[in-house]
């Protein structure tokens, strides 16, 4: 098996992770801890086989959430998986191109 794929988060893919988490933890303190736990799923299973999930918008790949109405969009840079964005379902598709 070969060693996951390192994996960095462009800034703007942070932010809209901890405006997500932060929304969730005032509502619930249940999903509060779930959403970060889902984000990190989801990016150790893109380490793993970047491949794996279906091509998308812009040379981009993403992963859906399965408890939350977000996706993870990612892409391949040289060595490196980029996350660029923290999408929510209802968001405009592609806003996030310019990254």
């Amino acid at each position: 098996m070969m060693p996951p794929t390192p994996v960095e988060f462009h800034p703007e893919a942070i932010a809209e992770a901890v405006a997500a988490a932060n929304w969730y933890r005032e509502r619930s303190p249940r999903a509060g801890e779930a959403f970060p736990s889902e984000i990190d799923h989801a990016v150790d299973r893109i380490a793993e086989a970047p491949e794996a999930w279906p091509p998308y918008l812009y040379g981009t790949h993403r992963f859906l959430l399965r408890r939350f109405p977000f996706s993870v969009v990612y892409r391949r840079v040289s060595n490196t998986i980029q996350i660029v964005a923290l999408a929510h379902g209802r968001r405009r598709p592609g806003y996030w191109k310019r990254r």
